[in-house]
């Protein structure tokens, strides 16, 4: 091997064209199949196909994952439908495939498609008002709880 052998490899590799790396799991792309827009235009929350797998993302971030995407666009329409009763004007769309899931579940139960989605949202707005009833029961719960004890910080203290 002579001395300008690692010379002329070195520059071989120089000129060659950059390669990129082969990633071990590369990821796939993300196809959106339903978005919740607000009235800027910014995309609020989206449920994308990813292989075979449904993401559900909320401010940019990705909160879950499911087989089936129909249970997350039910909670997206539920939240859409919370930021309108808030005032807020959001929009929410869906695929062509995702609208055909649901077709097929709804006549599966022998629904129209509103009224299987109007039925899951359902859900979520009861889901809502347990957990207020909830919150409620525990603040009644502590307020009871503080009373007394505030009573009973009133008596005398001796002065040191």
């Amino acid at each position: 091997m002579s001395k300008q052998s690692k010379a002329k490899r070195d520059q071989r590799k120089k000129q060659a064209p950059r390669r990129p790396f082969a990633r071990l799991n590369a990821q796939q792309p993300v196809e959106n199949h339903a978005v919740l827009m607000n009235e800027e235009g910014q995309v609020v929350a989206a449920i994308g196909l990813q292989g075979n797998e449904w993401l559900l993302a909320i401010g940019g971030q990705t909160m879950g994952n499911a087989d089936n995407p129909v249970p997350m666009l039910a909670m997206l329409k539920h939240l859409a439908n919370v930021q309108e009763k808030e005032g807020r004007k959001v929009s929410l769309e869906y695929s062509p495939q995702l609208e055909a899931m649901i077709n097929d579940l709804a006549t599966d139960e022998g629904k129209t498609a509103d009224d299987y989605l109007a039925a899951l949202v359902a859900e979520f707005e009861s889901g809502d008002e347990e957990m207020a009833a909830e919150d409620a029961d525990v603040a009644d719960s502590t307020d009871a709880e503080a009373a007394p004890a505030a009573e009973a910080d009133t008596g005398d203290k001796p002065q040191g």
